[in-house]
């Protein structure tokens, strides 16, 4: 999703700016650009190419400031097309619409305002020219119509009329040394210090200023943030408040926050996706490092009392994150005999639903930042349900900052925009909460426990010897790249990994592909069964195998192409319209994290042969924190 990076300090900051969206680029974006403050006027450079052709046409054009904002846009509001790429200026009243000049105010924002037609309306009314179909540019007019010499009240007034989420950087023409944020709904944080103490700096996520500096204040909702160089202050307004108060140091502290720089470097492979796959068994192992019995502790100090307050649990997640979560389901009833139900983030607050106080609420995100997740989170709250825990790989998000308990996943930077390693963590993770509950709940056994334990530390060998299957990957993934449709199949708890792998096929090689429970079959989706339509069978030695196998032949007897992810011992053997691909073993209640990683290779080869641009496929972004 959309990025944001700003500064203000005593060097020339475009090369900060440039360098923090290009660590940006992993979210997703299809225009981007920069503003400064120079020589007493507004200036600015705006591309819909990629950021290294920003950074060469901001030097040609020799922008070049010790104030600055930047930002990476993913389109909502308009086309991406120049004029609606940020920063966005002011046009006061009295600009012509075909030749206005730059006014007082620059801005940058994330996010998506709700009343933003009212708004422009009123302020065309007052002669405001727009020159974009963006709701930002209403947020730089209204900005500039409250301005009365300082800009820190400007923008709390303007934020108050304001109805949806956002994340602002803003600058104004006539106080050269400070920059104003502002959030509510999107993510925004602080750093402090670079080459100098007096440096600040501001981003909507901590890769940004990685290399910049370490030192990073996470703002909250409702706080408007004001930066000058050696210098900052926070006020904050709470929800249903009209008054901002004054946030002490203690309240916003200064944290070290370690952002890898060397986590986005590419290495050998030829796309991070790539890289991101074969990081799984480290990243599994780092997942679970530590993790030497079942206790609840590992979940938070606090666990061991919220567990025993729950009788039921309501996972919500979107996207990848939800199929992690539908597989869970399988592990939560069958091994922790809990009730368990699955609600995408998205539309669960927008239903009625029956609430339960003694509902424990599992969120599950990469990012810790998805606004629809967030927010279904909120509503779950409430509706009464305190009792809160988080699946997470950013330890410093919203996410885990909104729930009670968290289990901080170790996956890395994820660069890559179709998620791999963050979902194969949070299945580790899920399961640990399954063994969890189990025992607290008195259906784990000290030999289960044991099996089960020494199980997930073999994981990563056996993720090993599942990628080195990749080259019968690469040979079907010729053959699917000259296809226009999938079909994926599981049963059970490899349904879920089954529609994950049709995700991953139509997030990055734009082949319409989708999943079914092998069972439903032939309850509607057996007549899309041709030649020309691939047929992709999960297929793991468990105990619906034989029913699993049955449906194979259903396919089979209409002229269908299967390809099957068999266990070793599953006795499906390759033949002329039956193409198998042999994982090394049956790893029983945990076999679903082995079997999504060919889908994953599959998906990747099938794009890499297409030629798409695997780590930033068309329409998608990263991290998603507009609803």
């Amino acid at each position: 999703m959309c990025g944001i990076v700003g500064a203000v300090g005593s060097r020339n900051i475009v090369p900060v700016l440039v360098e923090g969206l290009k660590r940006l680029e992993y979210r997703g974006y299809d225009s981007c650009g920069v503003a400064v403050l120079q020589d007493g006027a507004l200036r600015r450079s705006r591309s819909t190419q990629r950021v290294a052709e920003l950074n060469g046409q901001a030097a040609e054009e020799g922008i070049a400031s010790t104030l600055g904002i930047a930002h990476t846009r993913w389109a909502t509001h308009g086309a991406p097309a120049v004029h609606n790429a940020h920063p966005h200026f002011s046009h006061g009243p009295g600009a012509d619409a075909a030749t206005a000049k730059p006014g007082r105010v620059a801005l940058v924002h994330n996010g998506i305002i709700e009343n933003h037609e009212q708004l422009r309306a009123e302020l065309q009314a007052k002669g405001y020219v727009f020159l974009s179909q963006t709701d930002t540019e209403v947020i730089a007019h209204l900005v500039d119509h409250l301005y009365d010499g300082d800009l820190f009240a400007a923008v709390k007034a303007a934020t108050s009329r304001l109805t949806g989420a956002y994340a602002i950087a803003v600058f104004h023409r006539d106080e050269p040394q400070r920059v104003i944020g502002a959030r509510q709904g999107s993510p925004l944080i602080m750093g402090v210090g670079g080459v100098d103490a007096s440096e600040r700096f501001l981003a909507s996520d901590a890769m940004a200023l990685a290399g910049v500096t370490d030192q990073i204040v996470y703002l909250e909702e409702g706080d408007v943030v004001d930066l000058q160089p050696g210098r900052h202050w926070i006020e904050h307004k709470a929800a249903g408040s009209e008054v901002h108060q004054r946030v002490s140091p203690e309240e916003r502290p200064v944290r070290t926050v370690t952002a890898h720089s060397g986590a986005v470097e590419l290495g050998p492979y030829r796309h991070y996706m790539q890289k991101e796959i074969f990081e799984q068994p480290r990243a599994i192992a780092d997942t679970l490092e530590g993790v030497e019995a079942i206790t609840p502790t590992l979940f938070g100090e606090q666990a061991e009392a919220v567990f025993g307050q729950i009788d039921r649990v309501l996972i919500l997640a979107c996207g990848t994150s939800y199929y992690s979560g539908s597989a869970a389901k399988y592990w939560l009833e069958s091994i922790a005999k809990i009730p368990t139900q699955v609600e995408i983030a998205s539309e669960y607050r927008y239903r009625d639903s029956v609430p339960d106080a003694r509902t424990l609420i599992v969120t599950i995100s990469q990012s810790g930042e998805t606004a629809d997740t967030i927010a279904a989170l909120k509503h779950a709250r409430s509706l009464g349900m305190e009792q809160t825990l988080t699946i997470c790989n950013v330890s410093t998000s919203a996410m885990v900052r909104e729930c009670k308990l968290a289990y901080v996943t170790r996956a890395g930077v994820e660069i890559g925009v179709a998620s791999t390693k963050a979902f194969t963590t949070q299945l580790a993770a899920l399961f640990l909460l399954t063994l969890t509950l189990a025992k607290l709940r008195g259906h784990l056994s000290a030999e289960a426990e044991a099996g089960h334990l020494k199980a997930m530390r073999h994981l990563p060998a056996a993720l090993q010897s599942v990628l080195a299957l990749e080259p019968q990957v690469i040979a079907w993934a010729e053959s699917f790249a000259r296809k226009d449709n999938a079909l994926f199949l599981g049963r059970g708890l490899h349904y879920p990994i089954a529609l994950e792998g049709a995700l991953k096929l139509k997030e990055i090689s734009y082949i319409h592909a989708e999943a079914y429970p092998a069972g439903e079959l032939k309850h509607g989706p057996l007549a899309l069964v041709t030649a020309e339509m691939p047929v992709v069978v999960v297929a793991p030695h468990d105990a619906l195998l034989e029913k699993l196998k049955s449906n194979m032949q259903e396919v089979k007897a209409r002229g269908g192409e299967l390809y099957v992810c068999a266990d070793a011992d599953t006795q499906i053997q390759a033949e002329p319209g039956i193409h198998v691909i042999r994982l090394p073993e049956h790893y029983g209640a945990l076999s679903a994290i082995l079997h999504v990683v060919p889908l994953q290779l599959l998906a990747y080869h099938t794009a890499c042969a297409k030629g798409t641009d695997v780590d930033k496929p068309r329409n998608l972004a990263k991290s998603v924190t507009v609803e």
